[in-house]
């Protein structure tokens, strides 16, 4: 195949200061979930990024001193030597397949508690943590800031020693820098504080110390918002603030501006609320301001819409966090004419929620993402079958369809076979609801990938018994036949279920919803899931015309979705349309007219009027034909399997993203050694033998 004319812009070099990236696809700064603990998962993920054609490759937020730690959520470090040697593998890494490696100081402010240093956390003033913990800052004094100022510049220095080509002195996302920056938080009174150029003073000291520090050998980068007011911006409309005259004193001396808006739920944005390239009407302003080359994000995927902000003049590099986590090798498939082969991001921020959780990232459409070192998985290559055996995948969803694929891929004669007409399972049916449309990206990577595997033969309409399985006479079965949600309130808050929820054409579950069979009347959505099914729930069926509460035990809509920031925008779109909302109260019965509730701190009760309950609550899982092919077999009847396992949902439901990774799992492992007691490389903070160092 050959590239398509249109997307030779992209691949042209950019100079970055005193550095060349050789084409304009940079991967922008973000976590891993590994930091500074697991240096060699984070120098896989990243090397893999490199390889696949990001021309800079940048590490994440990454602490220059003790003083800014930001524990729980994995950071990298540069506090001492000991560092350099981690960040060297990441850098060496990188440059061995022509790229450039960046790294990104941080300096916390009101963002970081130092849960694990116990220093004092420094700050333009004394203030609460943004954290919502119960510290506060120290107001920075004039030796304060002389002493960040050095930390900042020795982590440069360090930067060079490990080899990198650029390094970034970071003043968005309410971090130190930006709290300096604005004049509602910065109330100083000295020559850091007040007018304009005193609040810009210490942004520009730090570039120019880095510039000094680091000379002709690194570029320096800042990463700077577009909505320097710190308010605002939610809603797509550019509220510029301070930027124009901030980049008129600032603009000529970095090497290159990376910029972006201080709202994570907007820069961030689920799929679900914010589409691809939101941040042009913020970034259309600034190459007015600079010369130097500029850099922005939009959770791109079209390399047309990439290549039209370049030409339209935007930005001179295309920014990618997520598109480059769901396809490390984005840049080369369009480099060698291969668009269909991308798999694009959905934005459903599972990334986000794995460094939320301090674990290393993973992602809904790239399973070996964070597997590359400890697994030893490369997302474009695969060892070939361990034997010439036939492989029969029961259902085609996310589980199903990635196992099927990847074992077409080893060389394996694959038979999958689907219930219903359509692939792809719960995937299919839950991009029908609001705002999930961009989820069928699942599905659809898959399907025309299998579609041109000459080895796996796909049976739609094609509802397999455990006779039919046997009759297949296939060597190994996966059985991926998903799940089922539960109609009798059994769920994280009730161990037990409901024991009073008639009657039964009341009661409602989002299998009912996603199949067309609406309730009437006044409907309540009771949430005991806490993702984002509760929320969806509600607002399709408030877009029915219906009268719609949805109740939920926990103290905030879509808990578990604050994790990928799902929740504040979700109860937003709930309170423009008019869904009520109860929150930490238990659904205890329904008598088809009426739903008492209980407090879940007091445990006093209420009635609220409703016709219908939709239950959001647990799922069974689809394992039937599982335990009846795995009788036949402990019996030895004819055309049993060697093997038989349950992958996905149908063996412990959960995220799409745990469905996947599952069915590639499967098919990696088959008909290989592996030793179930240390199944992968385990990355081990180094401990000296000198204990006293």
């Amino acid at each position: 195949m050959t590239r398509d004319p249109r997307h030779d812009i992209l691949f042209e070099p950019v100079a970055i200061g005193p550095v060349t990236a050789r084409n304009r696809f940079y991967q922008v700064p973000h976590c891993t979930g590994s930091g500074w603990q697991s240096p060699h998962i984070l120098a896989g993920l990243r090397a893999m990024k490199a390889e696949g054609g990001w021309a800079v490759v940048n590490t994440e937020y990454c602490s220059p001193h003790p003083s800014i730690d930001d524990t729980p959520y994995p950071m990298a470090s540069l506090w001492d030597d000991r560092d350099i040697r981690a960040h060297a593998l990441m850098a060496d890494q990188v440059h061995g397949h022509g790229s450039l490696a960046g790294v990104e100081l941080v300096l916390g402010g009101a963002r970081m508690a130092n849960h694990l240093t116990r220093e004092v956390p420094l700050g333009v003033v004394s203030m609460p943590l943004a954290t919502g913990e119960p510290f506060q800052t120290r107001a920075m004094d004039r030796q304060d800031i002389r002493e960040v100022r050095r930390w900042h510049r020795n982590a440069a220095l360090r930067a060079m020693k490990a080899g990198f080509d650029i390094v970034y002195v970071y003043a968005t996302h309410d971090y130190l820098l930006s709290q300096f920056l604005s004049p509602v938080l910065n109330t100083r009174s000295d020559e850091y504080g007040g007018s304009l150029a005193n609040r810009v003073r210490l942004v520009r000291e730090l570039i120019e110390d880095t510039k000094d520090a680091v000379g002709a050998t690194m570029a320096v980068a800042v990463r700077f918002s577009a909505e320097t007011n710190g308010g605002g911006g939610g809603d797509g409309t550019p509220v510029p603030g301070e930027t124009e005259d901030m980049l008129g004193l600032l603009g000529e001396l970095p090497d290159l501006w990376d910029i972006n808006v201080s709202d994570y739920s907007l820069e961030m944005g689920l799929s679900r609320f914010v589409g691809e390239g939101s941040l042009e009407s913020y970034v259309s302003t600034i190459r007015s301001l600079t010369t130097k080359p500029i850099v922005s994000v939009g959770r791109f995927t079209s390399p047309d819409t990439m290549a039209a902000w370049v030409r339209k003049g935007l930005v001179d590099f295309i920014g990618a966090a997520r598109p480059s986590i769901a396809d490390p090798f984005l840049p080369k498939k369009i480099e060698e004419g291969r668009v269909e082969d991308i798999r694009e991001c959905i934005g459903c921020n599972i990334c986000y929620m794995g460094d939320a959780r301090g674990a290393p990232i993973r992602c809904t459409q790239n399973p070996t993402m964070s597997e590359e070192w400890r697994r030893g998985w490369h997302p474009e290559s695969i060892a070939s079958r361990g034997s010439a055996s036939r492989v029969l995948v029961v259902g085609a969803g996310p589980a199903g369809l990635e196992a099927a694929l990847s074992l077409g891929r080893r060389g394996y004669d694959v038979v999958l076979a689907e219930a219903t007409r359509e692939l792809g399972g719960r995937v299919t049916r839950e991009a029908m609801l609001p705002g999930l449309a961009e989820w069928r990206r699942v599905r659809d990577y898959r399907v025309t990938q299998l579609n041109r595997l000459a080895n796996v033969e796909i049976y739609p309409e094609s509802t397999l018994g455990p006779e039919d399985v046997l009759e297949v006479a296939a060597d190994h079965v996966a059985v991926a036949t998903g799940a089922r949600w539960r109609a009798d309130g059994f769920g994280t808050s009730n161990r037990r279920g409901i024991e009073s929820l008639g009657p039964r054409e009341s009661l409602f579950t989002p299998d009912d919803i996603m199949a067309g069979r609406l309730p009437e009347g006044r409907v309540l959505v009771y949430d005991d899931d806490h993702y984002y099914m509760g929320t969806v729930m509600a607002e399709a069926l408030r877009g029915q015309g219906l009268e719609t509460t949805l109740v939920t035990p926990e103290d905030a809509v879509s808990s578990w979705g604050g994790l990928t920031l799902d929740r504040w925008r979700a109860r937003r779109r709930l309170m423009e349309t008019g869904v009520g909302i109860v929150v930490a109260h238990e659904l205890v019965s329904f008598d088809g007219r009426r739903a008492r509730l209980a407090c879940c701190a007091s445990g006093e009760e209420r009635d609220i009027d409703a016709d219908s309950i939709v239950l959001v609550t647990s799922r069974t899982p689809d394992d039937a034909l599982y335990r009846s092919v795995r009788e036949s077999m402990e019996a030895g009847e004819k055309g049993a399997p060697k093997s038989l396992r349950r992958i996905g949902d149908c063996d412990a439901p959960a995220i799409i993203a745990a469905a996947v990774y599952s069915g590639h799992r499967y098919a990696r492992e088959l008909d290989t050694d592996i030793d179930r007691d240390n199944p992968l490389r385990h990355d081990r903070v180094n401990v000296e033998t000198n204990h006293e160092n």
